[in-house]
């Protein structure tokens, strides 16, 4: 038997490729493999990072109150932290009923034990200081505390008590232990400020009068004390 050119044994087998060629495409393997391990490096690192940061932002403050960070934020901006605002955690603040003083270890006090009776904080302002027992629990209900020392100007003085006689649940009075010149208080955040021009004034009224750190929401801030006791 014969076998022809047009006979299927007869082909011609394929040709191998030469030593040049097998090493062009292990190269390009090689390399192919390689970009791939390094996108997934970076990819990894990425996710670490924001995950790391994120924690960070959900951390809660201690109980000895600590300064919130700030991430900008235009005039009257509630969509980030609020420079210098220190933050107790809700959690560790008592709120029992107390009828004797209570020690509390802030000045002026944002949370912790009070007086059954709150404060009017329905834009009341107070010439003579208030009681810190009734003061507290007006915090409780969602009102926003601001106090002056005798190092806050006349005329800062006067604007603040006319924003404050239009915003409800909201109060004022005369603090003299206070550090600064002027406070701002809620449940478990507090803001000092020099004036009464400062933004973070009507950032700090925006963001927690009747605010999300409210522990009674939708209660009162009339029907309770209307003068300050002597």
């Amino acid at each position: 038997m014969s076998f022809g050119p047009g006979d299927p044994l007869y082909a011609t087998p394929p040709r191998q490729p030469s030593g040049s060629a097998r090493s062009t495409r292990n190269r390009a393997v090689a390399i192919g493999l390689s970009a791939a391990v390094v996108a997934g490096l970076a990819v990894f690192g990425t996710y670490m990072v924001l995950k790391t940061s994120g924690a960070g932002e959900n951390r809660s403050s201690g109980s000895a109150g600590q300064d919130d960070k700030p991430s900008g934020g235009g005039n009257g901006d509630t969509g980030g932290t609020i420079a210098g605002v220190k933050s107790w955690d809700a959690a560790e603040l008592g709120r029992a009923h107390s009828a004797g003083d209570v020690d509390y270890p802030m000045t002026p006090p944002v949370g912790g034990d009070h007086n059954p009776s709150w404060l009017n904080c329905d834009g009341d302002v107070y010439e003579k200081a208030v009681p810190n027992v009734n003061a507290v629990h007006s915090l409780e209900h969602g009102a926003v505390w601001v106090t002056y020392s005798t190092r806050a100007a006349d005329g800062d003085v006067a604007k603040l008590a006319e924003q404050v006689r239009s915003t409800p649940f909201t109060f004022m009075s005369p603090y003299a232990d206070q550090e600064g010149a002027i406070v701002l208080s809620a449940w478990g955040k507090q803001v000092t400020v020099d004036s009464a021009g400062d933004r973070r004034v009507d950032q700090f009224l925006a963001r927690y009068v009747q605010g999300p750190q409210t522990p009674e929401p939708g209660a009162p801030c009339t029907g309770g004390l209307k003068t300050v006791p002597r």
